[in-house]
């Protein structure tokens, strides 16, 4: 009988822009390198990838400097087709042959985004339709485990602001606290693992501190 391989797991790191998400990544791939694991880190979107040109158009204000430009399912479909080139062409096999895939933002980003285009009574549908679409019909993994890093929006606009790039449409106020609330709703409904990256004080806590915590949410939940 013909061995079947394990397949891998897909650790998300998501939240609000500024919120550390990549930091956050490379230092859990990291750790878990040292730790002799066989682990993949990916990015989204993948502005590298041909596949991602919709994507930065739209990010750019290419389609309209509002977000509202585009709709929730147009806008899905750019993110997921970027998603769906990265997981063919650079991380399907070694997920296929069971190593850890750590994704800096992942299908969870196009739930937290697109959710705040629609009207409350619709939100429901829309997270039905993003699962179906990207994990039935596109055939994407499914993670094993989500965090949600969670930075309060002022906080995320300092630290966006601190970078010193060039803004994409999403990288506003009003964007990200209606993101914040659609972040919040979607972790209830698909069962992320919220982390709080301030502390009792409401300061933000150091990268060292919150990587502690992320590591051992996923000991926790993974190993």
């Amino acid at each position: 009988m013909r061995k079947v391989e394990k397949m891998g797991t897909l650790i998300v790191i998501d939240g609000l822009d500024g919120s550390g998400k990549n930091t956050q990544s490379k230092l859990l791939y990291d750790r878990l390198r040292k730790e002799g694991k066989q682990v993949c880190l990916v990015s989204f979107p993948d502005y590298e990838s041909p596949a991602c040109a919709p994507v930065k158009m739209y990010l750019g204000g290419e389609f309209g400097s509002d977000p509202e430009a585009v709709g929730s399912y147009a806008a899905s479909t750019f993110f997921a087709v970027d998603r769906f080139a990265s997981f063919r062409l650079n991380w399907k096999e070694a997920y296929d042959n069971g190593a850890i895939i750590i994704a800096n933002r992942y299908t969870t980003a196009n739930a937290i985004h697109q959710l705040t285009k629609l009207d409350e009574a619709e939100h429901d549908a829309f997270l039905e339709w993003l699962y179906d679409f990207e994990f039935v019909k596109l055939g994407l993994p499914v993670p094993d485990l989500t965090l949600l890093l969670k930075v309060p929006v002022e906080k995320s606009l300092e630290l966006i602001d601190h970078r010193g790039e060039k803004k994409d449409i999403h990288e506003n106020r009003e964007h990200l606290k209606k993101a914040a609330l659609a972040a919040e709703k979607c972790a209830l409904s698909w069962g992320w693992e919220s982390l709080s990256c301030v502390n009792e004080t409401g300061d933000l806590m150091s990268r060292e501190e919150i990587a502690e915590r992320v590591y051992s949410l996923v000991c926790e939940k993974i190993f």
